[in-house]
């Protein structure tokens, strides 16, 4: 394919640089050589449930959701949550290098399954209280929600799920104290538009689980046909915070 005049005239002036070091690298989006081989990125492996890499003895399923099943359907990570990945989820949450959402989105894409036309799926991003909504200025889930979109054709609406009760950061807290912190926090409208449809949520980081969890009971009120989950990274073993 021939690139335009102008577009090479502006990767000449501005050529695109790894989203993780900054060098020069082909596209844009992309990772150089370096910093690509430094990302954990979950291929295959992996539970068939959570996404988590498997251990040891366990076959189709991890053992933390043979012993108790998430309330979501699956889950998917494009990454575990490591140097490389960990910087560029807060570089887009707090650095407001909304651009990151693209190369994100392309990695989360490529984990999305097929869906039969019946499915319907839907991508909803998890959301945030309209107070913090408003000081930050957007939200980074609907941002990779709509690059997803963008990329698979699959339908995204930051309209049905609504964050009701405002919440305090839970970083620091253990898995019990998060799920206590995010219980009830969630609400559905125009939930009679979701029924039978495969709602797939999307978030940027997925730690012990509580607020996709949370957004699932309050989703399942809709009675959706499958309730599952795309992040851009997964942090290794979660189950186990106590």
């Amino acid at each position: 394919m021939q690139l335009a005049p102008t577009r090479i005239l502006l990767d000449f002036a501005l050529p695109p640089r790894c989203a993780g070091c900054g060098s020069i690298v082909e596209e844009v989006g992309r990772f150089c050589s370096e910093c690509w081989g430094q990302v954990d990125w979950l291929v295959a492996g992996v539970c068939e449930r959570c996404g988590i890499p498997l251990e040891g003895p366990e076959d189709a399923e991890c053992g933390a959701c043979v012993a108790a099943p998430p309330r979501f359907d699956r889950l998917r990570a494009a990454t575990l949550y490591d140097d490389v990945s960990r910087d560029l989820a807060l570089r887009l949450k707090h650095g407001r290098q909304v651009a990151l959402a693209k190369t994100m989105a392309l990695s989360m894409r490529r984990q999305l399954r097929d869906y039969d036309r019946g499915e319907r799926p839907i991508l909803l991003p998890v959301p945030l209280h309209r107070w913090r909504l408003w000081r930050r200025g957007f939200n980074q889930a609907g941002l990779l929600a709509r690059e997803i979109s963008r990329l698979s054709h699959i339908d995204w609406s930051p309209d049905h799920l609504f964050r009701r009760k405002r919440t305090p950061a839970l970083g620091g807290l253990n898995r019990k104290q998060r799920a206590r912190t995010v219980s009830g926090a969630f609400s559905v409208e125009d939930g009679a538009s979701l029924n039978d449809r495969t709602v797939i949520l999307v978030d940027d980081v997925y730690t012990t689980g509580s607020t996709i969890e949370a957004c699932v009971k309050a989703l399942r009120k809709a009675k959706p046909g499958k309730i599952e989950a795309i992040v851009w990274a997964r942090v290794s073993r979660p189950r186990y915070v106590e």
